[in-house]
């Protein structure tokens, strides 16, 4: 059947920060002031192609977006949100933490499209393996606590509508496969129909919804959930697939884009690095652009649409989505302002990357050594500009964390960049701020290689032992061969505990003048390297206490058959783990 947006692959779910709230075990109860059980009546009206969503009434298109922040932020974003011609927000938890949310939505004149958590949510890679056939005790209490909720929060003016679960239907198959899986996803689009009827017990007044993450659900929800008053899709790159894909499903319902945006990095090719290639800021724009106009551009059944994302977030997923990372406005801020029909006159706008190059071979950027970029940036309000460079290791440990790199600007947007210490695949960010609150950012990959050493590596192939080796996991079995191979795919780690060392027999008595060790994240932060001719006894020839994980690199001289590195003191709280250990005659 034609999808929307295929299965994204676990390795390239993009994590980002969603706020999810956590469930409470009571009902908060609203003060009869803010509970307004007349005048917030939200219904889907309508016949077959023709439908519209109306509150109290009259006619309302979402115009949305999903909401980052924290509650306690609400106040100070709200505001923002409205004047970019924002009717709603969408979360993805609702309890007794909602309520400053709902009530700052509604002071400011936005609704919200209020979610209930079920597990597995968040599509592939998520986390939460319920068996929906059997798991009665887990169907149960959601069927108790969703409806109090509701019941608590239903006369809030805040309130637009509920939506129940979040890409599960996609996300059952990090637990299930094949005739099973069938059977978890009949069961699960079931069970959120018997929440739908619980909800509309409670609620007869606000339409209730589930979001997946492809069109590809929307079969079982026609199948087996009646109830829902309409469907409801993340959907980024696909988003324009969508018309197609409900009018050859035969659906006799409308639905809601509940994310979208941009293309993720589950659906761009990978660069020359082998790293998804982040589109551009100005793409990015386009990209939301483009998804509205789809969204609007099927009349009578899409009733709007909550784009991703209004998040602060400064991380690897919030430089991809985010609308104002760390809050400083992007280029795709101002396109869903435009889309959503708000007036962008006298707005002063981000500064714009059209061009950023890395001189020189990308894929070998030396550990520690000199990284040159190249970048073009016009400001379309000549503003003064100021630079900065950072570095993201997600593609090497899944840290989502942005670092900042050294860097000298040399004019015309020429920078001079110390390049990472650690080896592998990096994204390099070049952010451009002009002072007013606006950010461009352009983004490439490096492959960050150990740097050259003259002479030969006489470690090299040997045979290699050590006190303990990973057996499995992850990329293990982790032997101590694979720390002299000459590969960096391969990696020795040890047990989790202090001490542990690696050994090389060189097959005679050898004389060596640099050691070279290229640490995978767990590193060492004390240990010596020691020599000996029969394995037994050992001398010291050098010793480290401070040690930070990347490349080390000593001019070292010692001789001996056996050379090794002896930890004692572990940099994280996993074990040693070495991508190589050179020996240098």
């Amino acid at each position: 059947m034609p999808t929307a947006r295929a299965a994204r692959p676990a390795s390239r779910r993009l994590a980002v920060p969603l706020t999810v709230a956590l469930l409470s075990t009571g009902a908060l109860a609203l003060p009869a002031q803010q509970a307004t059980a007349a005048g917030n009546v939200v219904k889907v009206t309508g016949s077959q192609g023709n439908w519209q969503l109306s509150v109290n009434g009259s006619p309302y298109q979402v115009k949305g977006l999903t909401w980052g922040p924290s509650v306690a932020d609400a106040d100070k974003y709200l505001p923002d949100v409205k004047s970019m011609g924002v009717n709603t927000i969408r979360t993805w938890g609702t309890d007794a933490s909602s309520k400053p949310l709902f009530d700052s939505a509604a002071a400011n004149g936005v609704k919200v499209i209020a979610g209930f958590w079920l597990q597995p949510g968040g599509g592939p890679g998520s986390g939460g393996c319920v068996n929906y056939l059997t798991d009665t005790t887990y169907k149960n209490q959601m069927l108790d606590e969703f409806p109090k909720w509701v019941q608590t929060y239903k006369s809030h003016p805040g309130v637009l509508m509920w939506n129940v679960g979040n890409e599960s239907v996609l996300g059952l198959q990090n637990c299930y496969t094949g005739a099973e899986l069938e059977r978890q996803r009949d069961a699960y689009t079931t069970f959120v129909n018997d929440v739908t009827k619980k909800i509309h017990a409670v609620d007869p007044d606000h339409p209730v919804t589930s979001t997946d993450a492809w069109t590809g659900a929307w079969p079982y929800y026609k199948k087996n959930a009646p109830d829902l008053d309409l469907y409801a899709v993340n959907s980024y790159n696909a988003v324009c697939d969508i018309k197609s894909a409900w009018q050859q499903g035969g659906y006799s319902k409308p639905y809601i884009v509940t994310e979208s945006g941009p293309a993720g990095e589950w659906e761009v090719p990978d660069d020359a690095n082998g790293v998804p290639a982040e589109p551009t800021d100005r793409a990015k724009a386009d990209g939301y652009t483009k998804a509205w106009n789809c969204v609007t551009g099927h009349k009578g059944v899409a009733l709007g649409a909550t784009l991703f994302h209004y998040g602060t977030e400064y991380d690897f997923g919030g430089i991809w989505f985010n609308l104002l990372p760390a809050g400083q406005k992007r280029l795709s801020y101002y396109a869903v302002k435009r889309a959503y029909g708000a007036s962008t006159a006298g707005d002063n706008t981000p500064p714009v990357i059209s061009e950023m190059n890395v001189e020189g071979d990308a894929a070998k950027v030396p550990a520690g050594g000199t990284l040159t970029l190249t970048t073009r940036t016009t400001d379309p309000d000549g503003d003064a500009l100021s630079y900065e460079v950072l570095g993201n290791s997600m593609y090497i440990d899944k840290d989502k964390n942005l670092t900042p790199l050294r860097f000298t600007h040399e004019g015309s947007g020429r920078l001079k960049v110390t390049a990472p210490d650690r080896t592998g695949p990096w994204k390099i960010y070049v952010k451009v701020t002009d002072g007013k609150g606006n950010v461009g950012v352009e983004t490439r990959s490096v492959r960050v290689v150990a740097p050259p050493v003259n002479g030969t590596n006489i470690a090299l192939g040997r045979p290699a032992t050590a006190s303990s080796a990973q057996q499995g996991g992850g990329d293990c079995p982790c032997t101590a061969a694979g720390a002299v191979d000459g590969k960096v795919t391969t990696r020795w780690a040890s047990d989790w505990s202090d001490p542990q060392w690696l050994q090389v027999d060189l097959g005679s008595r050898r004389s060596f003048k640099h050691v070279q060790l290229n640490w995978e994240t767990s590193y060492a932060k004390a240990y010596t390297l020691q020599t000996s001719d029969d394995g037994q006894n050992w001398r010291t020839v050098h010793e480290v206490r401070d040690g930070n994980g990347g490349i080390d690199d000593f001019d070292v001289s010692g001789t001996g058959r056996y050379v090794r590195v002896h930890g004692t003191a572990r940099g994280t709280g996993w074990g040693y783990s070495l991508y190589e250990f050179g020996v240098y005659s």
